[in-house]
């Protein structure tokens, strides 16, 4: 089995390369999707979620208001950590979870955004980083998601920069091309991937 850690900034693409590697035969684990899943209702999460923060941080109907959540620790560093602390041991377990059930010979994705910031590259066999500068994130993020540009520069200064992302990278995929280039690299880095996974295979 071969354990891809696969990250980017926001607004660089990296739902659709997952989604192209998955086409390829990848095994996805998605924490953001897993993130959602352990604070679901009903779920110990979601518990201890309102009991760190209070009855506040509940929408209507009983599931986790994130744009509320989201406001409260995104403005305070120590909140911030305290959900964390909270949903990262959840996340991993999970993750942990998919990949025992993975085939032996499986190249399996861990689509993590924040991979850089928690400094999980160790955790990987081998890391990729979806690249684009600055001023697409910025673009994308406005024009593609809505977000105004106060907002979108917030969130892009809570990521770890750029340079940072590509110092852990093994493979770097360009995502400032159009899409029928981009899934020919793609195409070539699961070349190398089914490689080494089959590489990696003992006997």
């Amino acid at each position: 089995m071969l354990k891809v850690g696969l990250t980017g900034g926001i607004g660089a693409g990296k739902s659709e390369v997952s989604r192209l590697l998955v086409e390829h035969g990848a095994v996805l684990v998605d924490a953001d999707r897993i993130a959602r899943e352990v604070v679901a209702p009903g779920t110990p999460g979601l518990a201890a979620v309102v009991e760190a923060f209070g009855r506040e941080v509940l929408a209507q109907d009983g599931t986790l208001d994130r744009p509320r959540l989201g406001a409260i620790v995104f403005a305070d560093p120590e909140k911030r950590a305290l959900l964390n602390s909270i949903v990262h041991p959840l996340v991993g377990a999970r993750s942990a979870e998919l990949e025992a059930a993975a085939a032996a010979d499986s190249v399996v994705v861990h689509d993590v955004p924040l991979l850089t910031e928690n400094g999980l590259a160790p955790l990987y066999d081998l890391v990729i980083v979806v690249d684009v500068s600055p001023e697409t994130q910025l673009d994308r993020l406005v024009r593609l998601r809505g977000m105004s540009e106060e907002d979108a520069r917030a969130r892009m200064a809570a990521q770890a920069t750029r340079e940072k992302r590509l110092e852990i990278a093994d493979i770097v995929i360009d995502n400032e091309v159009p899409l029928e280039e981009l899934g020919r690299r793609v195409r070539e880095v699961w070349g190398e991937l089914r490689g080494r996974a089959a590489a990696d295979r003992p006997g």
